[in-house]
């Protein structure tokens, strides 16, 4: 199996609602994240890619229009500001532009992250 990934970033603030009054989270906070989208196949094409990183240039082009510099409770809804729904909902937009999509991830800081791969 081949594997490629390409990473991008954005900021962005959020509430993680639910939570009590006295977790970080809870209050109005940002982070510097990191989506990471991975694609695999068993065959090369003829170039020898499973896809041309340019084309995944896409993904930085939305996360740009929708998502940089943005509340992600109004962007996403305030049940899914979370990393672990982020990646999902990242796997989703990714899976429908390239099939060979396996999986997202998304990290708020450079010690952590969420995956999310369809299964």
């Amino acid at each position: 199996m081949y594997r490629i990934a390409k990473k991008f970033t954005f900021s962005a603030s959020h509430q993680i609602k639910g939570l009590p009054e006295t977790h970080k989270c809870a209050r109005l906070h940002g982070h510097n994240y990191a989506v990471e989208v991975i694609l695999e196949s068993p065959e090369l094409n003829a170039v020898g890619f499973i896809r041309d990183y340019a084309e995944l240039d896409a993904l930085q082009d939305y996360i740009k229009a929708k998502f940089d510099h943005r509340h992600l409770n109004d962007v996403v809804g305030d049940d899914f500001t979370t990393a672990e729904n982020l990646a999902r909902h990242f796997y989703d937009w990714c899976r429908a532009q390239w099939p060979e999509t396996s999986a997202v991830r998304v990290s708020e800081n450079i010690n952590t992250w969420a995956e999310y791969n369809g299964d």
